[in-house]
């Protein structure tokens, strides 16, 4: 168990939570939820093999607890005696899993885990009472079902936790999912009846008018006192619900007693009887033999007992820890496959029953393994696939150490596999399919049917945290998978793929296929429970990935010579800058040395200290550094050394080095899930860093050439998210100014500073774009004033003056926040969801940085939707049409073509055509243009 959990759970002595556990609950779960499961005398297996894995992992998630298993026992309850109807509608118990329940008994006693099932009540009740006691106790209590009727039982003291869908309920917890609190459960149950148990309710009531009357009245005894009120409350058939009532009271009131779970019953035992005691090894062993549970076998003979596994509670958004302060989407942690079967081919027999088993699957899983991860030199050394979890095959290709005859010949698989890989209709899976698509194309294979992408459907879920396929595994399937590195070494010394033993290699390659098919099949459930999030799925990421492919191999051609003499003068201006810096100084010292410089500043010359380092010394940060240069010289030189220093060396001097040797270009990699709004980002080179306000920026971008007899087209749109904010916010003000076309900056300045617009100054306008950006990423007054070096009082009124005019802004911003605290997470305009860990944290600057990311990331993630639904389009669009012309760079909101020079006034008109109407907002949508010999002219 985390610190955190602890945190959440202990009380000030250190005591553990109790955790008590509705052993029916999983019995019927894991038996309906996992494959069914037999030992070699048919005998069944797969619910105590379910149900035991999730009594480990709560012995991991809550070390040190207690764990109690409750079952209900066999025959009638005291519920049976006041309805005898209740639960006449469940099917009999099936005889595979009836035989099961001894077992799973048995192992659970020799596990050391006190059982509880008292006769003529359910576990329910024998729950409800010894979370009571445990409260009178002091101890707080873990109640771990799957059961939404032990709502009720939710209070300050008790949580519950479902192990199999791996998520925590407190009382915000209930809030967030019934629309009603803990107190109120029973009286929800009463009204609408529940079906599987056969309470009967009130005839008419369902989940939405059982929800109406009691956050409009109350509960049941308010209900019925205020019968008079109920035709008030406006919802589908409340002028004859009052009726309904009186005529169904007695019913409804039986409902209520047949749903409240007993908590003051004489279970014949305290919570101090019970106590977890060691296991018995050897009597688990006798039982794992004969369920013929080899993992745990082995497991037992190897460490002479059976360890909690690894949990998967803690530290996740699921967690009670988590609960008060994060609101990451639910993980559902997938069951493992039975039997894990992985095959190397080595004969040409073996690889035509795999590619007959590829060709008969409706999806298959896909994975290269290469030399590099460089998609322009990466050679391929083996394919892998996988056709159903936990079987799948790794095919050697260009192993150094195997000798001809002992792998298949490359070329020819590869030319057997093409048909399948190019066929639209053939669907396939990955994990990162972008790379794989690059590297095939060496070998001219076009991979198409890319249906779906493990990476990209783990971004759309929640785009926060990693998404490769180490960290999905362990957190989606429960999975340590075994790492690259961990067959390759690390640093200088490690091995590219060729050069791994194939005992090695095959494995850890054939996993990839596996693991990846078994992630999709985690993933694509969740994200089907929301037509947005799979619209975001499907319609954007999906449609990229061959499109992002193109881009990077078309690469931009560089002027290398233009860079070497921007080296050089950079390199001449640093020295430059360094003397004026020494001289300031007074002394020589590393300009680049943050200890030298904190000395020199604070001790030496005793400049303010503004910021401190988490070990209580000055900081010398950009933004201190920022601060300070307004008043004093030196931490100016210093800032513009820096800005020079960092061009030259991830620039100038770097990417004449990066030029491919076979096409003679630079060829960035796009990333899709990095960013949490939804952008992309681009690393080797980063093209989204170049400076574009500075003249050695600028440089820069005047080395990104168009060959000869074409241009450059650089296309962006004009003020997109202030479009995007004008049209979520619904100020007339906004929207009126974008219909008329006006200069936004200028209309806001006019508002604000209370001028015509003719009468508008320079500074007024640079004043009123500072505050429309500013709001947009949630500026207060006190940013707003040091951004424009004006006193905080002149700077709020700005602010204020703003959303009088502008109050529709103001109201978008509350309602947003207030959403984000509700939910968890904003979305975009479609429907992408951008989740807030910290939006209820306890931390009130996190907090608020957390709101300001709320306001923001809306409009800078339907911005990124909309230039990636124009990249879809502009692409379809080439692909099909006669134009000499391709998209080269995409840089924010900007796209960057080389087209023939014939063609440029096609291509323009056609490009911003298609970027504009990308997306249908409130306000015009506008794409500019610019035409150049290199990406600074174009831009």
């Amino acid at each position: 168990m985390t610190d955190l959990l602890q945190e959440t759970h202990d009380q000030a002595e250190g005591q553990k939570p109790l955790v008590l556990v509705d052993g029916s609950s999983y019995l019927y779960r894991a038996y309906h939820a996992l494959p069914p499961l037999t030992n070699s005398k048919g005998q069944p297996t797969g619910a105590v093999k379910g149900v035991v894995n999730m009594l480990r992992r709560l012995q991991a998630d809550y070390s040190g607890s207690t764990v109690v298993v409750v079952f209900d026992a066999k025959g009638k309850t005291f519920r049976d005696d006041i309805y005898p109807e209740y639960k006449a509608n469940r099917p009999p118990m099936p005889d595979d899993l009836r035989s099961q329940i001894e077992p799973l008994h048995n192992i659970i006693r020799a596990m050391g885990l006190p059982l509880l099932a008292i006769t003529g009540v359910e576990a329910d009740d024998v729950i409800g009472t010894l979370a009571v006691q445990a409260t009178k106790a002091g101890l707080h209590t873990v109640v771990s079902t799957g059961d939404k009727d032990m709502a009720q039982l939710v209070n300050e003291h008790v949580t519950l936790v479902n192990t199999m869908s791996n998520t925590v309920m407190d009382i915000p917890g209930v809030h967030e999912k019934f629309s009603i609190g803990p107190e109120l459960i029973i009286d929800f149950l009463a009204l609408m009846g529940d079906k599987v148990d056969n309470i009967p309710g009130v005839p008419g009531v369902g989940e939405k008018t059982a929800l109406a009357l009691l956050q409009g009245l109350g509960g049941l005894d308010s209900i019925y006192a205020n019968l008079d009120k109920v035709a008030n409350l406006g919802f589908r058939g409340a002028k004859t619900m009052a009726k309904k009532l009186e005529d169904n009271k007695e019913m409804a009131y039986l409902s209520y007693t047949l749903a409240t779970i007993a908590t003051d019953l004489d279970v014949g035992c305290t919570i101090t009887d019970l106590v977890n005691g060691e296991d018995d090894g050897g009597k688990l062993l006798e039982y794992f033999e004969d369920l013929e549970f080899r993992g745990w076998i082995k497991e037992l003979k190897e460490n002479g007992e059976l360890r909690p596994m690894k949990g998967t509670l803690a530290n996740k958004a699921g967690s009670p820890a988590a609960s008060a302060e994060s609101s990451a989407p639910e993980i559902v942690v997938a069951a493992a496959p039975t039997e894990v079967v992985y095959e190397t081919i080595l004969e040409q027999s073996a690889f035509d029953v795999w590619l007959e088993k590829l060709k008969a699957s409706e999806l298959f899983a896909f994975d290269t393994e290469t030399t590099s991860l460089n998609y322009m030199d990466a050679e391929v050394v083996g394919v892998s696939f996988a056709v159903k979890a936990g079987e799948a095959a790794y095919v050697p290709l260009a192993h150094d150490y195997l000798d001809a005859p002992q792998q298949l010949d490359r070329n020819a698989v590869l030319e057997a596999l093409k048909p399948l890989l190019e066929d639209e209709s053939q669907r396939k899976v990955g994990q990162n399919l972008k790379y794989d698509r690059s590297v095939l194309m060496r070998y001219g294979i076009e991979l198409k049917g890319i249906a779906f992408d493990t990476m990209l459907e783990s971004y759309v879920l929640d785009s926060n945290g990693r998404h490769d396929m180490d960290t999905l595994a362990e957190k989606y399937l429960g999975v340590k998978t075994v790492k690259f590195e961990d067959i390759a070494g690390k640093g200088a010394k490690q091995l590219t793929f060729n050069q791994i033993s194939l005992e090695q290699a095959a494995p850890y390659a054939a996993e990839d296929a596996d693991i990846t098919l078994r992630l999709h099949e985690a993933l694509w459930p969740q994200l089907e429970k929301s037509e947005s999030l799979k619209s975001v799925f499907t319609d954007i990421e999906v449609p990229l990935v061959p499109i992002l492919s193109r881009i990077e191999r078309n690469g931009a051609l560089v002027d290398v010579n233009l860079l070497g003499q921007q080296s050089i003068e950079l390199e001449k201006r640093l020295c430059e800058l360094q003397d004026e810096a020494w001289t300031v100084a007074g002394e020589e010292f590393n300009l680049s040395s943050p200890k030298q410089l904190q000395a020199l500043l604070f001790d030496k010359l005793g400049l303010p200290v503004l910021k401190k380092t988490p070990k209580g010394q000055p900081s010398t940060a950009e933004e201190v550094l920022v601060e300070l240069s307004h008043n004093f010289d030196l931490p100016r030189l210093i800032l513009e050394h820096r800005s020079l220093s960092k061009l030259k060396s991830t620039y100038t001097d770097k990417l004449p080095k990066m030029v491919s040797p076979v096409t003679n270009r630079v060829h960035t990699s796009y990333h899709q899930a990095v960013t949490a709004t939804g952008r992309l980002s681009s690393s080797d080179p980063n093209l989204q860093n170049i400076p574009v306000r500075t003249a050695e920026g600028r440089r820069i971008r005047q080395a990104f050439i168009a060959p000869e007899g074409y241009k450059l087209v650089a296309a962006d749109y004009s003020q997109i998210e202030l479009r995007i904010m004008a049209h979520l916010s619904g100020d007339q003000g906004l929207l009126d100014a974008f219909s008329h076309g006006l200069d936004v900056h200028k209309a806001t300045a006019a508002e604000v500073f209370s001028v015509g617009l003719d009468e508008v100054t320079a500074d007024q306008r640079r004043s009123a774009k500072a505050i429309n950006f500013g709001l947009i990423y949630g500026m207060s007054a006190f940013g707003l004033a040091k951004q424009l070096n004006i006193p905080r009082g002149d700077a709020q009124k700005y602010v204020e003056r703003y959303f009088e005019r502008y109050p529709g802004v103001l109201e978008y911003m509350d309602r947003t926040r207030a959403q984000a605290h509700e939910q968890g997470y904003v979305e975009t305009l479609f429907g992408r969801r951008l989740h807030l860990p910290e939006i209820n944290a306890k931390n009130k600057m996190r907090q608020q940085a957390a709101e300001r990311t709320a306001i923001n990331a809306p409009m800078q993630g339907t911005a990124a939707d909309i230039i990636k639904k124009a990249m879809i389009a502009v692409d379809a669009w080439l692909q099909e049409s006669s134009l000499d012309a391709r998209i080269i760079m995409q840089v924010h909101d900007e796209l960057v073509l080389e087209v023939k020079e014939e063609q440029l006034d096609e291509l323009v008109v056609g490009l911003k055509a298609r970027m504009a109407e990308a997306a249908t907002l409130d306000v015009p949508l506008v794409a500019d243009a610019g035409i150049g010999n290199n990406w600074d002219e174009a831009h």
